[in-house]
């Protein structure tokens, strides 16, 4: 009797989680609870500048903005290169992963808006 309620729960866990993983899937929806998803997401829904200083190494090393929108898509912050505590503005050192794993970014976050202050390209 046990074996088979055990069963019968394991069965309806299976189908549920089948279900909310396509229903999610279809919605776009994103999880972006940890600290570097966090930190990506609220510079990507900003608006976005380039300082000078980004603008030329983009222009040298032949990269295109849509670069910068991949890396923030998936990329590693590192919070003590960075001030993400400072008033008014953050900042935010950021590496890109895989492909991109050579571009590093230096981000200026403030409340409407989010600049990319440097690029470095080893």
């Amino acid at each position: 009797m046990l074996l088979k309620r055990i069963g019968y729960y394991l069965l309806g866990v299976s189908i549920g989680a089948i279900a909310v993983s396509y229903i999610w899937k279809h919605k776009n929806a994103t999880f972006d609870y940890g600290m570097d998803a966090r930190t990506l997401k609220t510079i990507r829904i900003k608006e976005r500048f380039y300082s000078k200083a980004a603008l030329q190494t983009l222009q040298n090393k032949q990269l295109d903005t849509t670069i910068i929108s991949k890396i923030l898509r998936n990329a590693d912050v590192d919070f003590t290169k960075g001030k993400p505590r400072q008033k008014p503005c953050a900042e935010y050192f950021i590496t890109g992963k895989e492909a991109y794993k050579n571009i590093s970014l230096y981000i200026s976050r403030c409340d409407s808006t989010a600049t990319i202050d440097k690029v470095i390209v080893k």
